[in-house]
């Protein structure tokens, strides 16, 4: 299941990159948007590059984290997706540095 769920991390940070915010939001938990982004920094606009920093399970749970390179500077994201109605998709999101 880890390159599955890897895999699906990698399609989605593309989806931001390449700034398909339709496809980025088709991953998330529709219920949870728009409260999923409250209190957190994302890539708005253009993103240059990303950089997947780490990829694992936590219990119930997969995290991705991945940094988006911007004008304005790193945005490090956390992702944690759960198992909803047969397909993983993001749950909550949070910032790192």
């Amino acid at each position: 299941m880890s390159d599955e769920f890897r895999e699906l991390f990698e399609r989605h940070v593309g989806y931001v990159v390449a700034g398909d915010i339709k496809a980025a939001l088709a991953d998330m938990v529709p219920e949870r948007i728009p409260a999923v982004f409250e209190g957190v920094t994302v890539p708005g606009g253009e993103v240059t590059d990303a950089r997947i920093v780490d990829v694992r399970r936590d219990g119930e749970t997969w995290i991705g984290e991945a940094v988006y390179e911007t004008p304005n500077g790193p945005v490090g994201l956390r992702s944690i997706w759960i198992l909803h109605e047969g397909a993983w998709k993001a749950n909550a999101l949070e910032n790192f540095s």
